[in-house]
């Protein structure tokens, strides 16, 4: 990356990161019905972080640093987010930057249900009832503040056998 190329200052640029997400990141894991699956439900993981237009240039330069995922516009609250969600990124270049830089907050926790829960779906746990209900009772303990559609007892009463 331009600018980072002394190994210290590529280590300030990765706690500079891991303090961004700490505040304005997120970790999700949300839960779609797809009939045409097996088990019905498709699990979809996310890291996400969110700012204003004038402060695009911090999401930038988490797409170059990284070197994955997309910056898209949130209608919704009228921001820009970077956003990683291919597993295979996610597993090799996300996770493992925040294993290495670890969060310090609360977050944090959110953060090792949210590795834990890729690394269920790398080995496929997430097509059979009983790692789909793991990952589930995992998930919605991650982002106590946020708001889910479903809950978590009624995705379960829906699982197929």
């Amino acid at each position: 990356m331009k600018g980072y190329n002394t190994p210290a200052l590529r280590r300030e640029l990765a706690n500079y990161i891991s303090g961004y997400v700490d505040g304005e990141g997120c970790f999700s894991v949300s839960f779609s019905r797809r009939e045409k699956l097996r088990i019905g439900w498709e699990v979809k993981p996310s890291f996400c972080v969110g700012q204003n237009y004038d402060r695009r240039e911090v999401l930038d330069l988490m797409h170059e640093y990284f070197g994955c995922g997309h910056i898209r516009r949130d209608w919704s609250d009228r921001t820009l987010k970077y956003e990683v969600r291919k597993s295979e990124d996610l597993l090799k270049k996300v996770i493992p930057h925040f294993e290495t830089f670890p969060l310090k907050s609360a977050k944090q926790q959110d953060f090792l249900r949210f590795a834990e829960i890729c690394r269920q779906m790398q080995n496929a746990e997430h097509k059979e009832v009983c790692g789909l209900r793991a990952i589930l009772k995992s998930a919605y303990k991650m982002n106590g503040s946020g708001k889910r559609k479903l809950t978590l007892s009624a995705i379960l009463k829906t699982l197929r056998r």
